[in-house]
């Protein structure tokens, strides 16, 4: 059976759908090297607004503010997230399993506005200060749902008989969990982990609603600055992320691949 090559509609659309998605990016990304200070003039090459972001203390400290935040959460969400998708999988049909895995899963279908209200009723209940930890927690509580799922489908497909095997030979439950188990799905946790960091270092909506006076976030910063007019210091903050985003996601492909590598060849080894 002869296949049949992509149809000019199929290329057409993929065309669009790919300039829809990135297009707008490249135009940002081109714009940030404008010398002009009207984001719609084209006046030349120039680093003049990377130069100007330096001295933008306000910004810097919005950012500086984000990526902490976002490395706890995400760090936090990751722990928490293994270890409840090793007890959704692990543990069998304990008792309160429902409510436990409906609590986990809330957040992927509960709308960002009643999440972010909720946690800040909760909060103002709790009198306590808003600020950078209260940000942290909820992100922390955002981001421990997607943790959850990635690594939960990774020990669905893990093959038991690896850990059945070292239990029979004397190995404690604990140690079989640290040995065997958790080395099978680091490239699931370590999946979860960026995703985590991700979403806390772009959410908007939950920041807004829980952050505090000395904690302002980069998106709240950006969403208050582009209130006032698009600045072109804002095109290169968005693309240094870009950047690091796409430094972030080859250098883990990267390690995937070379992960994937060595151990093919310990087996052909083998």
């Amino acid at each position: 059976m002869m296949r049949r090559g992509a149809s000019p509609f199929n290329v057409v659309s993929v065309a669009f759908g790919l300039a829809f998605l990135y297009l707008p990016i490249i135009i940002l990304v081109i714009y940030s090297f404008n010398a002009s200070r009207l984001v719609t003039v084209w006046a030349g090459w120039s680093l003049h607004w990377y130069r100007e972001l330096l001295h933008d203390d306000a910004m810097l400290q919005a950012a500086w503010t984000s990526l902490r935040v976002a490395a706890l959460s995400a760090s936090a969400a990751t722990m928490l997230g293994t270890f409840a998708a090793i007890a959704l999988t692990r543990m069998g049909g304990f008792r309160g399993r429902m409510l436990f895995s409906g609590m986990v899963y809330a957040p992927l279908v509960m709308p960002e506005v009643i999440t972010g209200l909720s946690l800040l009723l909760l909060f103002v209940t709790l009198n306590a200060d808003r600020g950078f930890w209260t940000v942290a927690i909820a992100h922390t509580t955002l981001t421990m749902c997607f943790v959850t799922v990635i690594v939960q489908s990774r020990l669905i497909g893990l093959d038991r008989s690896l850990e059945e095997a070292a239990m029979d030979l004397g190995c404690p439950p604990l140690k079989t969990l640290l040995t065997v188990t958790l080395p099978l799905i680091a490239p699931a946790v370590a999946a979860g982990w960026m995703l985590a960091f991700s979403l806390s270092l772009d959410d908007l909506v939950i920041a807004s609603f829980t952050t505090g006076p000395g904690a302002t976030t980069l998106p709240i910063r950006i969403y208050s600055e582009v209130r006032m007019g698009v600045k072109p210091e804002i095109n290169a903050v968005c693309t240094i992320m870009i950047a690091i985003v796409a430094v972030g996601t080859v250098a883990s492909s990267l390690m995937a691949k070379r992960g994937t590598v060595r151990r093919e060849r310990a087996a052909f080894g083998a």
